[in-house]
């Protein structure tokens, strides 16, 4: 009867329907009301057209929850902010996100509530009466109660999945740019892991990337001795032939490069991206390959390494913890380490190997070849000295002519006959 909007008294027909249930003629009107909410936001039109209000004309709106929180100096930008969810980057949303999660910040998404209760009205409003008043309040109740949080429900949602891929696609990029950096080659590296208190742990590699020695040196705050640090840097250069310093990018990493620089040794000076380097260190490659080193050497012999071949070294680490973007652990993390592992796949592929040095970490990225393949090649590899034809690679356990297809073409012998 609401919804006809005839000219009724509305208050005299509610009466009609109270009962044992329904205790008084409000009741009804309430319980009418509700049933007209009801069918609007069931109704499958007005549900399209208000998302694509939303999806014009919404803005995301973030507004400061609790400001003594420690962490509320990285939000104060979203202390009072709105914009389009049309044209919101993705970092934002993933601040905001963040943000709230942690309950520094409220968020909401909503266009102008008047433009999306005008259309609805235009839809079922057709007198100017009682009961159209009464379509007016449940059309109200039915955007403020149901449409307006499932609209903005939804919206969240999509706004998340677009800013994971968004993100993910950028996290990619980033760690592309990282495992392609342009690789120093075969060098003797003398590669420091730099340090306040600790120290700065120093190691010497040889063109191989062999650790040949390490040692440590103090050079900051109260606890430096610098001219010892001087006279071993000193020693471990003349005495190991050292063609280029690693210096980890990381702590007090700028004032051990200005401190090594200061020795004037006229020997190139790399600041290495060490991301990563700690997970390296304690991880069961690491100890395989340096059993009887504490983390911090493998830290030190990971940074040399990755200047020599930063593909090499870093397909040894998971490549969400190389560190590829501000918000990494925001995003969805099966996607991401599904990106990532392609995007390493891709790179390895790419550049392509050499079968007589590429570690088992390395060719097990090789189309074709998984962990199990590559540990083969390598005990083959090590049982015959090296590769002379990738024919040999038949000889392989487990490697037959379908792998053998899709891998060939991605490993080379650098002074072999093929």
């Amino acid at each position: 009867k609401l919804l006809e909007q005839q000219n009724i008294n509305v208050e005299e027909v509610a009466k009609t329907f109270i009962s044992d249930d329904v205790k008084t003629y409000e009741e009804a009107i309430v319980g009418a009301r509700d049933i007209i909410a009801e069918n609007i936001n069931e109704n499958a039109t007005i549900r399209a057209s208000v998302r694509n209000i939303f999806e014009k004309e919404a803005l995301i709106i973030s507004t400061v929850n609790d400001e003594t929180h420690a962490e509320a100096p990285k939000y104060k930008d979203y202390f009072e902010y709105r914009e389009l969810i049309s044209k919101i980057p993705s970092h934002r949303i993933l601040a905001i996100l963040r943000g709230a999660m942690e309950g520094i910040l409220r968020m909401s998404i909503e266009p102008e509530d008047e433009r999306v209760l005008a259309f609805i009205e235009k839809e079922f409003i057709i007198a100017n009466n009682d009961a159209a008043t009464q379509v007016k309040k449940a059309i109200k109740e039915c955007y403020r109660r149901l449409l307006q949080p499932s609209m903005e429900s939804e919206f969240r949602t999509a706004m998340k999945t677009r800013a994971d891929e968004e993100a993910i696609e950028v996290f990619a990029e980033n760690l592309r740019q990282l495992l392609l950096s342009s690789p120093l080659g075969s060098k003797r590296i003398l590669a420091i892991d730099p340090g306040y208190r600790t120290g700065c742990k120093v190691v010497c590699i040889d063109e191989k990337g062999a650790l040949q020695t390490t040692d440590l040196i103090y050079i900051h705050e109260k606890n430096h001795k610098l001219q010892e640090a001087e006279n071993t840097i000193r020693n471990l250069v003349y005495g190991y032939k050292t063609q280029a310093f690693a210096i980890g990018d990381g702590t007090a990493g700028r004032e051990t490069q200005q401190f090594i620089a200061s020795l004037k040794l006229n020997i190139p000076i790399f600041l290495v991206n060490e991301d990563g380097a700690s997970i390296y260190s304690a991880s069961e490659i690491a100890r395989e390959e340096f059993p009887e080193y504490d983390i911090t050497v493998r830290g030190s012999v990971s940074i040399g390494r990755r200047l020599m071949d930063p593909l090499a070294e870093l397909v040894k680490i998971d490549p969400k913890s190389i560190g590829v973007g501000q918000y990494q652990h925001d995003v969805n993390q099966f996607r991401l380490k599904e990106k990532l592992d392609q995007t390493v796949v891709s790179c390895v592929n790419n550049v392509g190997l050499n079968l007589n040095t590429a570690s088992k970490h390395l060719l097990a990225y090789v189309s074709g070849i998984g962990n199990t393949i590559a540990e083969n090649i390598v005990a083959y590899r090590n049982e015959i000295g090296t590769f002379t034809n990738r024919k040999q690679l038949l000889e392989v356990p487990r490697l037959g002519q379908k792998v053998f297809e899709q891998s060939a073409g991605f490993l080379r012998i650098q002074h072999g006959e093929n």
